[in-house]
């Protein structure tokens, strides 16, 4: 019916025109940016805007996530650009450098390849096997010299409720080697230094996994004839709550306190 009245009044191209105009009135309107606007009227086709992260959501900071807050309050210490001093040739707080570059001499190679020493590893109550922190740092001192080597914070130190994590850099003679995330737990406030440091030393044996060091700890048919060889399931009591467990120890080692 509208149709019909317009073009008793005017031309077929002026019908045209105006039933277009109807049309695009009822059409809902989307913003435009100003440089979508501007693109668009130079005949360029312009990408559709990409929604930013929503609060809470997958780009929240990991404060948020954690539910915690950064250690480092200082207005000094808000990025990580400025954990690195400014005199630094590298700012290895942000770098890539070096990664995956070049492979180390046959010197180094050679010294990180070398078996662990049963001697050295260790095994937890709960039947896993580990590498005390201080044989990684041994380790990296003989293929690297001391002083060729360093491990450097690429986040703020985010503290929660009861854990403590921070993410870190392994870099070797001037090469960026890994990145790792550390972690520790703490049960009182007056335990966050010690848990900071805690928190190093798990990324620095992270870290080292990307130089094969310890790499027998993750082999399932090492990890069985290790503890077939060196270890034993005993059952202990708790010496105060009078509970009865079974725990894994070394054979040349003794039950210790709290257990009997």
């Amino acid at each position: 019916m509208l149709y019909s009245k317009v073009a008793r009044g005017l031309g077929s191209r002026s019908v045209v025109t105006a039933v277009k105009r109807v049309v695009n009135a009822k059409a809902p309107i989307s913003p435009v940016r100003d440089e979508e606007r501007a693109s668009f009227s130079a005949g360029q086709s312009a990408e559709p805007p990409v929604p930013l992260a929503k609060s809470g959501g997958y780009g929240k900071p990991l404060s948020d996530a954690f539910k915690g807050y950064a250690l480092e309050s200082n207005a000094s210490h808000s990025s990580p650009s400025t954990i690195v001093p400014q005199s630094s040739e590298v700012n290895w707080a942000v770098s890539f450098q070096g990664l995956g570059s070049r492979p180390f001499d046959d010197v180094v190679q050679s010294e990180l390849s070398k078996p662990i020493s049963p001697e050295d590893i260790e095994v937890k109550p709960d039947g896993l096997i580990y590498l005390p922190e201080i044989k990684y740092r041994r380790i990296l001192n003989r293929a690297f010299g001391a002083g060729g080597w360093g491990l450097v914070p690429r986040s703020e130190t985010i503290v929660t409720d009861k854990l403590v994590t921070r993410e870190y850099a392994l870099v070797c003679h001037g090469q960026l080697v890994s990145l790792a995330r550390g972690e520790q737990d703490y049960f009182a406030d007056s335990g966050i230094p010690t848990a900071t440091e805690g928190c190093k030393s798990n990324a620095l044996m992270r870290c080292c996994k990307d130089l094969g060091i310890g790499s027998e700890l993750w082999d399932p048919v090492f990890i069985k004839s290790f503890k077939k060889q060196h270890c034993v399931d005993k059952f202990v009591e708790h010496v105060t709550t009078k509970k009865k467990r079974k725990i894994w120890l070394r054979k040349d080692r003794e039950v210790e306190y709290p257990y009997k």
